[in-house]
């Protein structure tokens, strides 16, 4: 293994200070008060279905909260936390559109045909219309249901829209990402439109407000004006901590002895949005719910770790299948919990909300065939047993394939230059390009502007397809057991076999010229009919905008950061 110099340090003297030795069951960074072994549950204490308050952030990494010993500011988020049930043992997917689409509907990317990479603005694609979503479910079993935020599955036509997949309300965007005040997002030089709306309709009026505080008014508002003896369901999909880093000066001067100017732009963004929690949790109390409710906090991603984010000490990045792409944080905050005050070790994945959160609310799940998820929440309140005991964490025939995999690396059953990953019991196997590989160290000094410019590629060797670590062990990804343990990585490929059995063909259709904003008055919205297929791609090239188009201040960036992580991409691991 090649060890290579760091600009400043050296890698090899952040082992030897025992950085990645980083002790995982250190009391300050991710236990809590221990619950008294002899002391008996309580019993519930609801008689009526709770109120759920599902928050999701954007890009946040597995470093990037107190408790996990950063250097940004949550205290909102540590507090819920150490007050109710810390997840760390829970997972999520590497990328955006996956994660979202596993909470709707409790089922694999395999199994919605969204296993590659996520739904562009231009793309004819969306959430697939049979799928019966988390939201649906809650609807009949009596719920109010309402999204505010980031939808990311999916809009070219109108039954894709958040308010046909079974939200009651919507406000936020359809996009990948979008400026914080402007609300425009650029899809490519010149593909630019405006992205905010209210129900189907485009919110022209609400430009200018920063949404992270413009999301926390609105489920403010839904609560002042619901009954809190009926039960609602608020899906907060926060944008925050996604680039482009923007954020209110008062945040940024927080921060302002960060050398790593992204850094602390992106502090800025975390602490804002714990403020907007702390907000949305204010307004629970204030308005009668917070007895009845259960808060889940989850990430969407690991940290993009050249944007200010940390999944330290964790391998990898957002977008990668390392553990600091999938490994999440999690939470859940509940005056319900049986066993509070704890920090739990059950294996959990965002697939397991649907049937965990549809049994809280009582709802009948026999009716809803293939999930992938289980219900975890007496793991969760009670602390038994987690009746999950593997992973996929995907299958992805479309992305590149590793150069050097093969049939016969993966013993004549399966071809190794595939990119997948997944964990059964306290192993996880990794095939073909897991993506970016390195430990990359938080972003404290001033010389050390994206995190990864200045670092050297660790690399396990040119020729690898196939990896294999012992998670509950290893959980940094050290140590590859591949060749030591070949019946390991046999008995896991063979559940890949088994799994890829079940898949359906990818949905990841060419983008397509009528979804251009200058066909919608400059804003981002559905195109196709409703008579066309959920496989529609007809449309002609836009006409030239008679006004002037609008300057899309994030479009070079995005350019830029895409180039970069082709280069990133093109050095194999």
């Amino acid at each position: 293994m090649a060890v290579y110099a760091l600009t400043g340090f050296s890698l090899v003297s952040l082992l030897s200070f025992g950085y990645l030795s980083w002790d995982w069951m250190k009391p300050s960074l991710v236990a809590d008060v221990a619950t008294d072994p002899m002391e008996k549950p309580l019993p519930p204490t609801f008689t009526r279905p709770p109120h759920i308050i599902f928050i999701l952030t954007d890009d946040q990494g597995y470093h990037d909260i107190g408790y996990h010993g950063s250097d940004i500011q949550t205290p909102t988020l540590d507090r819920l936390a150490a007050e109710g049930v810390k997840l760390e043992n829970y997972y999520i997917q590497p990328i955006c559109t996956p994660s979202r689409s596993q909470l709707i509907t409790g089922r694999y990317q395999i199994h919605t045909g969204l296993q590659h990479s996520i739904i562009r603005p231009r793309q004819p694609n969306c959430l697939p219309l049979d799928q019966v979503t988390l939201p649906q479910k809650l609807q009949e079993a009596g719920y109010s249901t309402h999204m505010v935020g980031k939808w990311h599955l999916g809009f070219y036509k109108k039954e894709c829209l958040p308010t046909r997949r079974g939200f009651d309300t919507f406000l936020g965007s359809l996009t990948g990402n979008v400026d914080y005040y402007t609300y425009d997002n650029c899809d490519g030089p010149g593909v630019c439109g405006y992205d905010l709306h209210e129900g189907e309709d485009v919110a022209w009026d609400q430009s200018g407000k920063y949404s992270t505080f413009l999301y926390a008014q609105r489920v403010s508002k839904i609560l002042a004006s619901h009954s809190p003896k009926e039960p609602i369901f608020i899906y907060v999909a926060f944008q925050a901590v996604h680039t482009p880093l923007q954020s209110p000066k008062e945040y940024i001067y927080r921060y302002r002895s960060m050398g790593n100017v992204a850094r602390r732009k992106y502090a800025a963004m975390v602490t804002c949005m714990d403020e907007a929690v702390k907000n949305i949790t204010w307004a629970l109390k204030k308005y009668g719910y917070y007895d009845n409710s259960v808060i889940v906090f989850s990430t969407d991603n690991g940290g993009q770790t050249f944007s200010g984010g940390s999944n330290w000490p964790l391998r990898g990045r957002k977008g990668t299948y390392w553990e600091g792409g999938v490994r999440g944080i999690g939470f859940v905050h509940s005056p319900l919990i049986k066993r509070k005050r704890r920090t739990s070790w059950a294996l959990v994945h965002i697939t397991d909300w649907y049937p965990t959160l549809v049994s809280l609310a009582r709802g009948n799940l026999s009716n809803v065939q293939g999930l992938d998820g289980y219900d975890v929440w007496p793991a969760i309140s009670e602390g038994k047993e987690s009746p999950r005991t593997e992973i996929l964490h995907n299958i992805d025939p479309l992305y590149n394939h590793a150069k050097y995999g093969s049939l016969q690396d993966g013993f004549g059953i399966w071809n190794t230059a595939v990119q997948a990953s997944i964990r059964v019991g306290e192993w996880k196997l990794l095939t073909g390009d897991p993506g970016y590989s390195d430990w990359i160290p938080p972003q404290t000094l001033t010389n050390f502007p994206g995190s990864w410019w200045n670092l050297e590629r660790l690399t396990d060797g040119p020729r690898r397809s196939v990896w294999l670590f012992n998670i509950t062990a290893d959980p940094y990804e050290r140590y590859d057991l591949s060749e030591q343990r070949p019946d390991v990585v046999r008995t896991l490929l063979m559940r890949l076999v088994h799994y890829n059995r079940t898949a359906i063909p990818v949905r990841y259709p060419a983008e397509n010229p009528r979804a251009h904003p200058d066909f919608n008055g400059g804003a981002w919205g559905p195109w196709a009919s409703e008579e066309d297929g959920e496989d529609w791609e007809g449309g002609r090239e836009p006409l030239k905008s008679r006004n002037k188009k609008k300057k899309c201040k994030i479009c070079k960036l995005r350019s830029f950061f895409r180039k970069l992580n082709t280069r990133l991409m093109s050095n194999r691991i």
